[in-house]
């Protein structure tokens, strides 16, 4: 019986440890084919705004409706005190320019009066307890959350978005049934220290251009040699 449970540890270890080299082997291939970016800003509260704005939007549609913004408004007390409809006319590029404007309003009342205008408060905690505030604040889930704890706290942490959810699944590091924090946790125990934000950025811009959700470019896509399901259709190709 011991030496089955043995056995069964060996074979889990062997496969995280396939899984490890197959995501330093993605990385290190979209590395080659994109260009890493940053936050938004150094400013917490900023990126917050920014994070807020690119929820169920392009990265291009964002920074449009983050530069206008910005460039009128930059402080807590400057969004508490703003009209909310001119905000909602500075932020139309981003969509959902009414919920997301009220968002901003709230988000910054609570800036101002829960953590005095700093939101780098909540940051300078420990991880767990930091991502559980944001977490408490209004329109923040947990890609924004984590985002925050990435760029803005420089935590080591690989924010999940619907691009990453995906690709995680097609590539075998997460199983089809796993919900937002099991890929999360799963993701980060094969992506190598100190890689996760690099991670985030490349699995987004590859989502984008190759690995899209409706008709995926696999046949040119620069890590199709390291997909399992680009490989049983090849292997089924094959057969037939």
């Amino acid at each position: 019986m011991a030496v089955k449970r043995v056995t069964n540890r060996t074979r889990a270890t062997y496969s995280l440890n396939g899984k490890r080299r197959r995501m330093a082997g993605v990385l290190n291939r979209l590395g080659e084919e994109f260009k890493p970016w940053h936050g938004y800003t150094d400013d917490p509260f900023l990126e917050l705004v920014g994070t807020v704005l690119s929820q169920n939007t392009s990265g291009k549609n964002t920074e449009v409706a983050y530069n206008r913004l910005t460039s009128k408004f930059n402080t807590p007390e400057q969004f508490m005190r703003a009209d909310v409809r001119e905000i909602q006319n500075l932020i139309k590029p981003a969509g959902l320019h009414r919920i997301k404007s009220r968002r901003l309003k709230q988000l910054a009342r609570i800036v101002c009066e829960r953590y005095h205008g700093d939101i780098g408060t909540v940051l300078r905690r420990p991880p767990e307890e930091a991502r559980r505030e944001l977490l408490s604040l209004p329109g923040v889930g947990y890609k924004t959350a984590d985002v925050m704890l990435l760029f803005a706290a420089r935590r080591d942490v690989l924010p999940v978005d619907t691009h990453v959810f995906r690709i995680a699944k097609r590539l075998g590091l997460a199983s089809p049934e796993d919900d937002h924090e099991e890929v999360k946790a799963k993701l980060e125990e094969v992506t190598p220290s100190g890689r996760r934000g690099e991670a985030h950025v490349l699995l987004i811009q590859h989502g984008r251009r190759y690995c899209r959700a409706r008709n995926p470019l696999c046949k040119v896509c620069p890590i199709n040699g390291l997909c399992p399901k680009v490989r049983v259709k090849i292997e089924g190709h094959a057969r037939s």
